[in-house]
This record gives structure tokens, sequence and C-alpha cells, in this order.
């Protein structure tokens, strides 16, 4: 019985989320071939491309303290998405479906900010 209990709760906690969902401050990464970074005073805009999606992050030059950082991405005809909050290191990842549409991405961190116009048309 413990064989079969132990995964189905193992399971349950990744598809419902655990403390660590919704958090930028844990490692992780795009999927997809970098395609574009943007360097900024205070960090770098990172923008993902595979084949159906596009992916952002904004990543600190420094890790630290807590600080305001948030990273935007938007399909052309979508809807942006944000990833904004006091993190330490890296605020993202975003990802929007992007097959056959240009994309735009903009980050802050710490009063710094880059963005890009359409770009992976």
């Amino acid at each position: 019985m413990r064989s079969i209990a132990l995964p189905l709760v193992l399971a349950a906690g990744l598809v419902l989320g655990g403390p660590a969902v919704g958090s930028a401050d844990a490692v992780s990464a795009c999927t997809g071939r970098l395609a574009k970074t943007v360097p900024f005073k205070t960090g770098k805009l990172h923008i993902y491309k595979s084949r159906s999606y596009a992916c952002a992050t904004a990543v600190a030059k420094k890790s630290g303290s807590r600080r305001p950082m948030s990273v935007t991405i938007q399909a052309r005809g979508g809807s942006p998405v944000t990833d904004r909050g006091k993190y330490t290191k890296q605020a993202g990842p975003v990802t929007v479906h992007a097959l056959n549409r240009c994309v735009r991405a903009s980050a802050s961190i710490s009063g710094g900010s880059a963005s890009t116009g359409w770009i992976l048309c």
C-alpha cells in the first residue's frame, strides 16, 4: 500500500503546487534557444524562443537582498504576461504562445530597465 500511496502524494504535490510555485527566486530557465539578451544598468533581459513559445527572464547583475523586479512578454495580438515582485536574483520566467508571431519584452530591476521593440518576427 505504501508503494502506491507515496508516489500519489508526491504527484499531487507537483500538480497542486508546493511552496515554490510562483517563486521567481527558484532556479528556473526558459526552454528553447537564447534568442536575445538586452543588458541594462542593473541586470539583463533574456528572451528565449522555441518552436511555439517565447519566454523571458530578468536576471540581476548581483544577488542580494530582495528588491523590486519585473519582467513582461507579449506576443503580437495577445495580452502581456508579467511577473512582478521583490526577488533576490531573477524575475520570471514568463511564457507566451508565439507561433508565427512577433514578441516584445521588458524588464526592470531596482530602477534600471530595458525593453525591446517587436522581435523574433
